[in-house]
């Protein structure tokens, strides 16, 4: 069978995901203002405008999180390109964590995904739960199934049919009519950008996917009316679009007509030049992040990593970070290259090919895609030496620094969670856990380069919180690099008191008088089994809460124990560690003071997908699989459950055998079933009641 992948594939998925991410950045300040508003006050948006308008660059936003969620559905519900709107909508229902997550939670019948997600709850599948039979018109034809779509494009590469099905089961979960159509066309061009750059062949590409007689149609054919007249003009045409298409003219808080029309009016107007593009989008106002993301994916795909460069330094400032706020926290804090990566996969599985050989044998930061940088800034202060930067060289992280000299240093740090400026967003919360945990072992290869002045010290370093939530340097014992000279650095985390590892890096000093030169980093991973004790660490403090992701009802901070929790319906949990989580043993006394039942999860991938070892008000123990709106119960045992008492829970899973002693009963099983679950974390839960706990241990298997 001959391959539809282009050779460079994973370079133009990582160019697509990039021109996604600055074009949500560069529009989401002032998303929702006028073409006239933003003329007035900010001028054409010729770059990043995040700093005059006091917010953060890098935010959790519903076009970065339900792009690179909702296509998850392939994984859990196996890859195939007929996957159906009703595996996606179970997506949505073990991601998506009510009023706390992805979708603007704006209210039933006025926003339209919080209007589908209520409709999923109720048990309305999907596509129903996004028809104009269910929801109307207005709520069915706002613009979100098209900001969503890019991840479909991506994993279907020159297949537009392809691309355009999937984004329509995808777009059906929450909308329907125009806005679906205009989800399918986006798709099938980018889809078909990956082999051409003449943007009335893609146009013409995404009208073939939908019906002749649609709106959306209708729209592009006089848009490219009025770009022939002017070709040069662009503001003619955003005008004519105001004045036939503008918000006025359709009900709803972000219709998908006025948005669409400035996105094709953007890509006839600057089909190859990514910033002017990015400009027009930006600056003709309306929902400025999800045009500009749609545009910019587009672009990045058609016009790959050079299109990007050929203007400023659009990707500097991002350094590839991107946060997906959703129930499985270890996916949270990720960056453009894994995600690049994980979806080249996917589309090389759903092509019929094997997945590609992991580079740098698996390494999480490996620097291979270029230019990238995988969330590695200079880590600023007072001791930091003036002038240092990074980059990348030849497929390592490169940083650079002058003059170095006793008592100072250079350093590079990533995210591994949530960073503080998160308390500073103004968009729903960031459901995160850390990615690396106290016990594991981390590691990273450095070079020094050839002609450095100067011998360095060089150290692994991480930051975590601490006391008033303040990022506290701790590092490892440090090794000395001569020019031209490797090593391997190897460090295994110690306890932290319950406090969260924000950032994860390396660090030079000089180790003579002064030092002048580049120190590479190669690649850093870590692995192993985590060794910690969960629990308020002492001093004030709140991100160690944030550390857990929150599916309850309440998850209280004024109670006395660590942890107190209460779920009024159904099973709520609190959630913590990551899929690198594979074996190992979970222990808590838990005070359970009113349920239908409760008790501990582990292999935990999202709010409705673990393993629940759960003590019932009916006077059982027992062991569940928890899928979906399914509960299996694998084991059971007679079990007396003491109300407002301390109650034992240990758990000891390896590979699939689930080992439960709880107030000195025990019980085990081995769930060898397909739909079982191989990794993940741990989990609180209660089901229509409260617990409280003061410690939660992890500990290998």
């Amino acid at each position: 069978m001959m391959t539809t992948l282009p050779k460079d594939y994973v370079e133009r998925v990582y160019a697509g995901v990039l021109g996604k991410l600055i074009g949500v950045y560069l529009g989401r300040p002032f998303e929702g203002w006028t073409y006239q508003r933003i003329m007035r006050e900010l001028g054409p948006i010729e770059y990043y405008v995040h700093e005059r308008l006091n917010q953060p660059l890098v935010i959790t936003d519903d076009d970065v999180a339900g792009t690179f969620t909702f296509v998850r559905a392939l994984e859990d519900y196996g890859i195939s390109p007929d996957i159906s709107a009703r595996d996606i909508g179970k997506a949505w229902m073990n991601y998506i964590i009510r009023e706390r997550a992805i979708l603007w939670w704006g209210g039933y019948g006025n926003s339209t995904e919080h209007t589908a997600w209520l409709n999923l709850k109720k048990g309305i599948p999907a596509p129903q739960s996004g028809s104009i039979a269910e929801n109307g018109q207005t709520v069915a034809e706002q613009i979100g199934a098209q900001i969503f779509i890019d991840g479909w494009a991506l994993i279907a590469p020159n297949q537009p049919a392809r691309a355009a099905k999937m984004a329509e089961q995808a777009g059906k979960v929450s909308h329907d009519g125009e806005s679906v159509y205009a989800a399918m066309l986006w798709a099938a061009m980018e889809a078909a950008a990956f082999s051409s750059r003449d943007i009335n062949h893609l146009i013409d590409t995404g009208l073939k996917v939908i019906p002749k007689d649609s709106l959306i149609a209708k729209v592009i054919a006089d848009i490219r009316t009025w770009h022939a007249e002017a070709p040069d003009d662009w503001q003619r045409s955003r005008q004519l679009i105001e004045d036939h298409y503008g918000y006025d003219k359709y009900p709803g808080n972000c219709h998908v007509i006025p948005n669409h029309a400035l996105m094709i009016m953007t890509v006839l107007h600057a089909p190859h030049d990514f910033q002017r593009a990015q400009m027009i989008v930006n600056t003709s106002g309306w929902d400025t992040d999800c045009n500009a993301g749609n545009v910019g994916c587009l672009q990045g795909i058609m016009l790959g990593l050079e299109g990007i460069d050929s203007g400023p330094d659009w990707r500097g400032p991002v350094a590839d970070r991107l946060l997906i706020s959703t129930a499985d926290g270890g996916f949270s804090i990720n960056d453009a290259v894994r995600i690049s990566t994980w979806l080249a996969d996917l589309g090389r599985q759903l092509a019929g090919e094997a997945k590609a050989k992991p580079a740098k044998d698996g390494a999480r930061f490996h620097f291979t895609l270029p230019g990238s940088q995988q969330g590695f800034r200079v880590q600023a202060g007072q001791t930091a030496v003036p002038g240092a930067g990074v980059g990348n060289a030849g497929g390592m992280l490169a940083l650079r620094y002058e003059a170095l000299s006793r008592g100072q240093e250079a350093a590079v740090v990533t995210p591994t969670f949530s960073p503080p400026e998160m308390l500073n967003m103004r968009t729903y919360d960031l459901m995160a856990s850390p990615l690396i945990y106290p016990g594991q072992v981390l590691r990273a290869r450095v070079v020094a380069a050839d002609g450095n002045q100067g011998a360095i010290r060089v150290a692994l370093r991480l930051r975590h919180y601490g006391a008033r939530d303040a990022l506290i340097n701790l590092d490892a014992p440090a090794q000395v690099l001569h020019a031209g000279k490797a090593a391997v650095l190897e460090w295994r985390i110690p306890d932290l008191g319950g406090q969260p590892i924000a950032e994860v890096g390396i660090v030079a000093t000089a180790d003579g008088m002064r030092a002048s030169g580049t120190l590479h980093l190669d690649w850093m991973d870590w692995s192993g089994t985590p060794e910690l004790e969960l629990k308020r660490p002492e001093g004030e403090a709140d991100f160690w809460r944030m550390a857990w992701v929150n599916a309850v009802d309440v998850f209280s901070k004024r109670h006395p124990p660590s942890f107190r929790i209460s779920q009024a319906d159904g099973q709520g949990l609190i959630a913590h560690g990551t899929r690198d989580w594979t074996d190992y043993t979970v222990s808590s006394d838990l005070i359970i003071d009113l349920c239908r039942d409760a008790g501990l999860a582990v292999r935990v991938q999202g709010q409705r997908r673990y393993y629940y070892i759960r003590a019932t008000r009916t006077g059982e123990l027992q062991i569940t699989r928890e899928r979906d709106e399914d509960s299996t119960i694998l084991a059971t045992t007679p079990f007396e459950l003491k109300l407002s008492a301390k109650t034992p829970f240990r758990v000891r899973i390896k590979g699939q055998t689930i080992e439960a002693e709880v107030g000195g009963t025990h019980l085990s099983v081995t769930d060898d079933a397909p739909e079982g679950f191989t990794c993940g974390g741990i989990g609180l839960v209660v089901a229509e009641g409260a617990l409280s706990s003061d410690l939660v241990r992890v500990t290998g298997a």
